[in-house]
């Protein structure tokens, strides 16, 4: 079981960098479209031919798959061990609803994450569905991709309200990584939970204001 847990901590915090250089990415879409454009895509051809990053976007694969995996075996643990409720459940008073429902808030994150893939990896990396053009420069035209499917309000509102469960997946995990991996300095784990709130409310806000923002561009 801490073999396991471990395995969620680790990918879990590789994920957490991985977010922030995401929404890095994702904040040039927030700068005028004559230099947003030539930018974006330039970042974006740069991400699918550096070897380095190749190799970085495997863990990152890999990272996911192993994430999903163990959280999934060990929630399905844990209610199995757990097949009846006490008659008074007194759980709200040792934890949060977010610890309890983690399970529920991976599932929801992790439908996102297909259709997020659908929408961009399957159409620029693997080729399908609609061809994807090309810019002045010559690259993937990943910009026009992005701008065009966030002109769409349904998938705006989709992509925004994802990042309420997002931010409470990232708040909540972030903290228990820690303990997870033998962390249990009392002021320290004071000062993780105020980073990770932190981390939380920027990932969750940046992650969901930017589709609107692109919206009504």
């Amino acid at each position: 079981m801490f073999l396991k847990k471990s395995i969620i901590a680790l990918t879990g915090l590789f994920l957490c960098l991985f977010l922030i250089v995401h929404l890095s990415a994702n904040c040039i879409l927030l700068l005028p479209e004559t230099i947003a454009r030539d930018l974006y895509n330039s970042y974006s051809t740069t991400l699918r031919e550096s070897t380095i990053i190749k190799v970085i976007a495997y863990v990152l694969y890999l990272s996911i798959i192993l994430h999903v995996f163990y959280a999934l075996l060990i929630t399905l643990k844990n209610r199995k061990a757990k097949p009846q409720k006490y008659v008074i459940n007194k759980s709200n008073e040792n934890s949060s609803w977010t610890s309890q429902n983690m399970g529920l808030i991976g599932v929801i994150i992790l439908l996102f994450i297909i259709v997020h893939l659908a929408n961009f990896w399957a159409r620029i990396k693997l080729g399908i569905g609609e061809e994807v053009g090309l810019d002045a420069m010559g690259n993937k035209d990943v910009y026009e991709v992005t701008h065009t499917l966030f002109q769409n309000i349904y998938f705006v509102i989709f992509y925004t309200l994802i990042s309420i469960p997002l931010a409470l997946h990232l708040h909540h995990g972030l903290k228990s990584a820690f303990k997870t991996l033998g962390f249990y300095h009392k002021k320290g784990l004071t000062i993780l939970a105020k980073i990770a709130l932190f981390y939380a409310i920027v990932m969750g806000f940046g992650f969901g204001i930017i589709p609107f923002i692109v919206y009504f561009k």
